[in-house]
C-alpha cells in the first residue's frame, strides 16, 4: 500500500506528513482555532447581555458538554485515528448519511467562520494602526479579509510544520496579553485603583440561579461558540506523534485551558467595568460589540489599546489559518472514502496538505465572505451568530457516534460506562438541547439584524447552510463512482483506519 498521495495518483493511506506534530503543537492548533482573544471580544459582551453578571457561570455550563464531548472525541480517536473525525465516526458508527452530514456540519462552521474571522481581522488591523476611516470602507476592509483568507490558505498548503510554528507564536501572544491584562485589572479592583465604576468580584458570578432556560440557552450558544474550535486538534491526529492518544489529550487539555482562561477574563472584565449604563459600563451599549478593548484603554492607555486591538486582529488571523486545517482535512478523508468526488483526496506531494482541498476551502469561504460583504453585513453578523446551530449539530452527531460505536462493549468496565457511554450521551444530549432551544429563539424575526419573510435570519442562514447539505449529499449519491460509500461498501464499521503505522486494538469493540 501506497504510504503517498499525489495529485496525479490519490491513495487510500491519504499521504499526510504523520508524526510531524507533538502534545503542545497539537493543543496550539486547537487553541488557535478558538481564536481566544477574538472570541471573548466579540462575545463577552453579548453574554452579559444575557444573563447580567453570571457570565462565568455560562463558561462553565458550556465547558460540561464541551467537556464531555471532548471525552468522545479522544475514545473514538484512540480506536480510529481518521482525520475525518466526525465523517468517519458517524458513518461507522450511524451509517453513510449521518456521517455525510456530519462532515458537511463541519465544513459548514469552518466557512462561516472563516468569513468572519477574515472581517474581524482586517478591521481590527487597521484600527490597531490607527487607520479608523478606512476601517469603516466595506470596499476596503473586503479586500483585506480577502487578502487574509489567501494568505492563510498559503500557508495552509504549504504544510503543517510551517503552520504549527506560526500558530506558537500567535497563541502565546494572545494568552500573554489576555491573562496579562486579567491579571491587572484584579490587582486594580482589589487595591481601589480601578475607578468607581469597579465593583468587587462574587461567587454568585459563577452560579446560573435565578436565570431562565431560554436566558441560558442563549448565553450557553454564545459560549460554545467561543469553545469551539478545539477539535482541530483531533483533525489533525494523522499528523501527529502517537496519533492514538495525542490529539485525545490535546482536546481535553485546550478545553481546560480555554475554561481557565474565559472565566478568568470574564471575572476580570466584570470586575473592573462593572455594570453600569454610561462609560466603560459593560450595560452600555455602545461597548457590546467590544468589551475588551474598551476596557483596555481607560486601564492601560494607548500603548495598551493599540495591543489589545493587535492581539485580536492576531487572534482571528490564528483562527483563519487553523479553520482550514481541520475542513481540508475533512473533506480529503470524504473523498478517499468516496464520499465526495476523487479529486479532493489529492495531497501535495512535496507539502503533504490536502492541495486540491485546502484550495477549495479557501475559495468557498472567500466567496462566500465577498457575497454577504456586498450583499448585506447584517447578514454576514447574523451568519456568525448562527455558528453555534452547525457546531451542536456536528458535535451531537460526534457523540452519539461514541455510543453506538462501543455500544457492545459499554457494560464491561466502569471506565466504559462512564467515558464510552454515559459522559458521551450526556455531552450529545446538551448539543441537542442548545440546538433545539436556540433554533427556537432564533425564529424570532426580531433575534439577530435580518429576516426573512417573517423568520429571523440567524436562523434562515444556520438551518439554512446545514439543510444546503442534504440536496449535494443526494447529488453525491446519485454518481455512479460514489455509491459504494452511500452503499456501506466503502466505509463501513469493518472498514480499516487507512492510517500508515496504526495497528488497531486488539479485543472486541
Amino acid at each position: 500500500m501506497s504510504s503517498a498521495v499525489t495529485d496525479e495518483s490519490p491513495a487510500p493511506t491519504k499521504g499526510l506528513s504523520s508524526g510531524s506534530l507533538g502534545l503542545w503543537g497539537n493543543t496550539v492548533i486547537g487553541l488557535a482555532s478558538t481564536a481566544p482573544a477574538y472570541s471573548l471580544a466579540a462575545t463577552l459582551g453579548y453574554v452579559v447581555l444575557a444573563v447580567g453578571e453570571k457570565s462565568p457561570a455560562m463558561f462553565l455550563i458550556a465547558f460540561v458538554p464541551m467537556l464531555l464531548t471532548a471525552i468522545a472525541y479522544r475514545e473514538l480517536n484512540s480506536v480510529m485515528p481518521d482525520c475525518g473525525t466526525t465523517f468517519t465516526w458517524g458513518s461507522k458508527a450511524l451509517g453513510p448519511w449521518v456521517g455525510w452530514m456530519g462532515g458537511w456540519g463541519v465544513a459548514v462552521s469552518g466557512i462561516i467562520v472563516l468569513a468572519n474571522v477574515a472581517e474581524v481581522a482586517a478591521v481590527y488591523f487597521l484600527r490597531a494602526f490607527g487607520l479608523d476611516q478606512v476601517a469603516e470602507s466595506r470596499i476596503a476592509v473586503l479586500l483585506l479579509g480577502v487578502g487574509f483568507i489567501a494568505a492563510m490558505t498559503w500557508v495552509s498548503y504549504r504544510g503543517i510544520i510551517v503552520s504549527e510554528r506560526l500558530q506558537n507564536v500567535l497563541v502565546v501572544f494572545q494568552f500573554i496579553v489576555l491573562g496579562g491584562l486579567s491579571i491587572l485589572a484584579l490587582w486594580k479592583v482589589y487595591a481601589g485603583t480601578a475607578g468607581p465604576q469597579a465593583v468587587l468580584p462574587e461567587w454568585s458570578w459563577f452560579s446560573p440561579v435565578g436565570l431562565t432556560s431560554s436566558a441560558i440557552a442563549a448565553a450557553v450558544i454564545l459560549c460554545l461558540f467561543i469553545y469551539w474550535g478545539w477539535d482541530a486538534c483531533l483533525a489533525v491526529n494523522e499528523e501527529t506523534k502517537d496519533l492514538a492518544r495525542t490529539p485525545g489529550r490535546a482536546a481535553v487539555l485546550a478545553t481546560v485551558i480555554l475554561l481557565v482562561t474565559y472565566c478568568l477574563v470574564a471575572v476580570a472584565v466584570q470586575a473592573y467595568a462593572g455594570f453600569g449604563t454610561t462609560g466603560i459600563g459593560l450595560n452600555n451599549e455602545a461597548n457590546i460589540d467590544d468589551v475588551v478593548t474598551v476596557l483596555g484603554g481607560p486601564m492601560l492607555g494607548p500603548v495598551m489599546a493599540f495591543v489589545l486591538l493587535l492581539v485580536i486582529a492576531v487572534s482571528a488571523t490564528a483562527s483563519t489559518q487553523t479553520t482550514i486545517l481541520p475542513t481540508a482535512r475533512g473533506t480529503l478523508a470524504m473523498a478517499v472514502y468516496k464520499a465526495v468526488p476523487g479529486q479532493f483526496a489529492r495531497v501535495h506531494p512535496v507539502f503533504k496538505t490536502p492541495s486540491f482541498s485546502t484550495i477549495v476551502m479557501g475559495v468557498t469561504a472567500g466567496v462566500f465572505y465577498i457575497v454577504l460583504k456586498l450583499l448585506s453585513e447584517d447578514a454576514l453578523f447574523d451568519s456568525i451568530a448562527s455558528l453555534g446551530l452547525a457546531v451542536a449539530f456536528y458535535y451531537a452527531v460526534t457523540a452519539f457516534a461514541c455510543v453506538a460505536y462501543f455500544w457492545r462493549s459499554i457494560f464491561r468496565s466502569t471506565r466504559n460506562f462512564f467515558l464510552r457511554g454515559l459522559f458521551p450521551v450526556l455531552g450529545g444530549a446538551g448539543m441537542v438541547w442548545a440546538f433545539g432551544i436556540s433554533a427556537r429563539d432564533m425564529l424570532d424575526p426580531e433575534y439577530g439584524y435580518t429576516s426573512f419573510g417573517g423568520v429571523g435570519g440567524v436562523f434562515v442562514i444556520g438551518v439554512g447552510m446545514l439543510a444546503l447539505g442534504v440536496p449535494l449529499m443526494v447529488a453525491c449519491a446519485a454518481r455512479l463512482s460514489l455509491r459504494p460509500f452511500f452503499r456501506g461498501e466503502s466505509l463501513n464499521r469493518e472498514t480499516p483506519v487507512l492510517v500508515p503505522d496504526f495497528e488497531p486494538p486488539r479485543g472486541g469493540l
